[in-house]
């Protein structure tokens, strides 16, 4: 969940003049504004409120990840970004300052994503069953790590961007956390955040070597990092 600070880029920077309207959110006579839960990232520069401003801004993290696929973070640029989306670079840059401002949203989005998938998942679960829960969440990122586009270089977030995630793991593991304490009945309290912040923290560094070793996951690996899961919980959970 964590990766390698990317490198100072000039390409980076804008090459058209700062938008001086930056983090206001767009206005439309009539609409009134969606809701703003969850909160977008801070290197939004503008929050869509018209539905076609919405479609867009899908359209440029879509392309964002595409194109992170096919050339790696160092070769990604707001240009490449706005030609696979089919728009004008300026509609880039009227919502991102700059190719680390994407990233950060892409890893905002698959944040979200992610927790939606995993609350859908658990609640298939047994009521109670930790296990299955705990299952449920590592499965996902799993899925994800095989299934979707961009989430193997930028899943939560890139430590060094500008106004990025503080710790991308604290936010995965806040989100987790409060599913699990859902399904299990319990308070969402400090003991409950402190376990899984740690679970977190070790999974991802197993599953960091698994996918180094294998662009699917090394098996193994996955296994150990599966029981390493297990044994660390039972600890709380049991």
């Amino acid at each position: 969940m964590r990766h390698p600070n990317p490198p100072h880029d000039p390409a980076d920077r804008p090459d058209e003049p700062a938008d001086r309207s930056a983090g206001r959110p767009e206005r439309s006579a009539g609409l009134p504004e969606r809701s703003r839960e969850p909160r977008p990232p801070a290197s939004l520069r503008r929050v869509p409120v018209q539905e076609r401003s919405a479609e867009r801004l899908t359209r440029i993290l879509d392309a964002c990840a595409a194109v992170l696929d096919e050339v790696g973070y160092e070769g990604l640029t707001t240009r490449a970004v706005a030609q696979r989306a089919g728009v004008p670079i300026g509609s880039v840059y009227r919502f991102f300052g700059n190719k680390r401002a994407l990233a950060d949203a892409l890893a905002h989005r698959n944040l979200d994503l992610y927790a939606g998938r995993v609350a859908a998942r658990v609640a298939g679960v047994g009521s109670g069953d930790w296990r299955g829960a705990v299952d449920a969440a590592f499965d996902e990122y799993l899925a994800m790590m095989r299934t979707v586009p961009g989430f193997g270089l930028v899943d939560f977030g890139i430590p060094s961007a500008p106004d990025a995630m503080p710790d991308a793991n604290s936010q995965v593991a806040e989100r987790v956390a409060a599913v699990l304490a859902g399904h299990l009945s319990r308070p969402l309290d400090a003991a409950l955040r402190r376990t899984i912040l740690v679970g977190v923290e070790a999974v991802d560094a197993v599953l960091q070597l698994a996918f180094r070793a294998d662009p699917a996951g090394d098996a193994a690996l996955v296994d150990e990092a599966r029981t390493l899961l297990h044994a660390y919980f039972a600890r709380s959970l049991d």
